[in-house]
């Protein structure tokens, strides 16, 4: 395969000259001939993509990773392109594998879901931050700038700049900013609170309560409200103390059965 750059310019100095194999290359039945060509076209190519997986380094993810999705998007490139369509193989395989590391990017990077659109307001923006960083000195270009410069909404620009700090997931572990004392994110989470089930058990029971007889109703009132004793409630009632404590056991599983029938 020769690598040596075709009399046609073009926009990469080391463009291999593949028009021949790529025309022998459609020509070819399946088969081990055919794949060595292809193999031969991609390995020629290789050099475009990873200058192109290049100028993604500086994004959160590691090179490698990002020559490998640049080589798969080569390969999807060279499998897909159609010399007679008379355009030039880098005019098809440029974009064919910048959209792949941006796909990486969208679908891989972020630790959590992002929308489609989140994600492209976030890349707007930082491109119009970046040209203002470096006509703007001493201060951080304003969200009115960002926006004219994006030709973006104000909202929007919030939304993307939000989008901006939002790229992965801080630990629960990690000590906050301007923390003296080791205090972390885990220590600002709350925790179940069990006067939750206490409510939750109370309001389950309110119906029923209210459907009990007045002497009942009357005997758990004093007992749980009033803190009162089975001798004094039976003395309030002019009933054996014997008789208190059934009734009382009595309207408890009674009420208990109803509640969980009702949960059931």
């Amino acid at each position: 395969m020769r690598t040596q750059a075709s009399a046609k310019h073009h926009p990469h100095d080391d463009a291999p000259d593949t028009v021949e194999a790529f025309r022998k290359l459609a020509t070819l039945p399946a088969g081990q001939q055919r794949d060595t060509l292809r193999e031969e076209i991609v390995e020629a190519w290789l050099p475009m993509a990873e200058r192109l997986a290049g100028r993604f380094r500086s994004r959160g993810e590691s090179y490698e990773d990002l020559r490998q999705v640049a080589a798969l998007g080569l390969v999807k490139a060279v499998d897909r392109y159609d010399p007679e369509l008379g355009n030039a193989f880098e005019s098809y395989a440029v974009p064919t594998i910048t959209g792949e590391i941006k796909r990486h990017f969208r679908d891989h990077m972020w630790t959590l879901h992002v929308p489609r659109r989140v994600q492209d307001l976030r890349n707007r923006v930082r491109f119009a931050y970046q040209d203002l960083s470096q006509s703007v000195s001493g201060r951080r270009p304003t969200v009115a700038e960002i926006a004219e410069r994006a030709r973006m909404s104000e909202e929007d620009v919030l939304t993307g700049l939000e989008a901006l700090e939002s790229f992965t997931a801080l630990s629960l572990d990690a000590e906050l900013p301007g923390s003296e004392d080791g205090y972390s994110l885990s220590d600002a989470l709350g925790s179940p609170d069990p006067a939750l089930d206490t409510v939750i058990d109370r309001e389950a029971v309110k119906p029923r309560l209210q459907a009990l007889p007045e002497r009942e109703r009357a005997i758990l009132y004093m007992r749980f409200f009033n803190d009162m004793t089975q001798s004094r409630i039976a003395d309030e009632l002019g009933i054996s103390q014997m008789h208190v404590s059934r009734l009382i056991s009595r309207c408890c599983n009674r009420l208990r059965d109803q509640v969980m029938r009702d949960a059931a």
